[in-house]
């Protein structure tokens, strides 16, 4: 048999892995990508922080040969599921199974003036680029948000607030720093529980960092330094940093794998498409919750998802019962000093997710757990 997995991101690796497990050298599983290197993105905060250096937090994708998966550097260029088809820009394929782990793409020319001014963490360049102007930033008003929904690894702008805060109370220069938080959400990880957002708000708040709610960000004015929102409101600032806008891969949308929503609708226990040897997993999917919120697109459950599939595409070859995936997840976030909570439940469970924060005090205990995941990560998969 032949499985084909697209995407070197952190649901194709593991996805790749247990297949090659499970299956053998008799089997061929083929992972393409468009980079060289698979890049730790959990990660991205601390090198946006100087604490990581792009060679500590990345691996080459070739090392994935000598675990039995074939590594093929190339851009995907079609996907043709009714002939079990795909087109690269290194070469094509036909395959038995197909798993399509693409990930999101950053769309930040949508909104006018953002790529002229805003700053994020969602790709390593970027994280190295902010880093910079973090450093040399001496004082203003400091914008921190999200542009709009759905966007990957939820905590991450909190996080990247939390540790911009820490890093001008370090430098002695956050008295001269006016920090706001904006966000098209109601509240701050707005799937989980209502307490858990309130937690987080007053996190922030209690870091002389003012949060607005319901705001969607549609323009962005480079010379006045100006953010507007649907509604027309606007707010100054002086250093944006936003998450972008995120969509499918545009290869995806042309398979015809997306529905009405831009994304690749899937069944949410075993992660198939309409097609049963074609499955996809991670944040190119929309996996709605009971309480009508979609699953946040998160390194985690690609995780827990790629698990799934590799399981259950052994499962059809070998003849053995299938798994489902179970909803249950969890993240980190952290807010400088050493200290970091986690988040940790059943998001599947109805009729909301059942999902509690880890908060005793702010343990250091779970910044160093994230520190062990992180060494633990390369380890197992590389």
């Amino acid at each position: 048999m032949n499985v084909l997995v697209l995407g070197g991101g952190i649901g194709g690796v593991v996805a790749a892995n247990v297949l090659s497990r499970k299956l053998g050298r008799e089997h061929e599983i083929v992972l393409v990508d468009r980079r060289t290197k698979h890049r730790f993105s959990p990660s991205y905060p601390w090198l946006m922080m100087g604490w990581r250096e792009p060679h500590q937090i990345t691996r080459n994708l070739n090392l994935l040969n000598k675990k039995g998966i074939k590594y093929i550097n190339g851009e995907v260029l079609k996907i043709d599921p009714a002939n079990r088809f795909v087109k690269t820009s290194t070469k094509d394929f036909v395959y038995d199974y197909l798993i399509v782990a693409l990930g999101a793409e950053l769309a930040p020319e949508t909104i006018p003036g953002f790529s002229d001014k805003a700053y994020h963490i969602y790709e390593l360049e970027e994280a190295m680029k902010f880093r910079e102007v973090l450093r040399n930033f001496s004082g203003g008003a400091v914008a921190v948000g999200v542009s709009s929904l759905p966007f990957k690894c939820p905590a991450a702008p909190y996080e990247a607030a939390l540790f911009m805060d820490y890093h001008f109370r370090r430098n002695r220069i956050r008295d001269k720093v006016d920090m706001y938080f904006f966000t098209p959400e109601g509240r701050p990880l707005g799937v989980a529980p209502p307490q858990i957002g309130h937690m987080v708000k007053e996190m922030l708040e209690g870091r002389d960092i003012t949060y607005h709610s319901n705001l969607k960000l549609t323009s962005v004015d480079p010379e006045k330094g100006e953010i507007t929102f649907e509604g027309g409101k606007s707010m100054n600032f002086d250093l944006l940093f936003a998450v972008p806008p995120h969509r499918a891969p545009s290869v995806v949308g042309e398979s015809g794998l997306t529905d009405e929503s831009g994304w690749v609708s899937v069944d949410r226990r075993t992660l198939r498409t309409k097609y049963d040897e074609l499955f996809a997993l991670g944040d190119v999917t929309k996996i709605m919750l009971a309480m009508g919120k979609p699953l946040p697109k998160a390194g985690v459950f690609a995780h827990g998802q790629a698990e799934v599939v590799a399981h259950n595409i052994v499962a059809d070859i070998q003849g053995n019962r299938e798994r489902e995936f179970d909803g249950r997840g969890e993240c980190f976030l952290e807010i400088g000093y050493g200290k970091a909570g986690m988040v940790r439940g059943n998001f599947y469970a109805e009729p909301t997710p059942d999902v509690k924060m880890r908060w005793p005090r702010l343990s250091r205990v779970w910044r160093w757990s994230k520190i062990l995941f992180e060494k633990y990560w390369f380890w197992r998969w590389f």
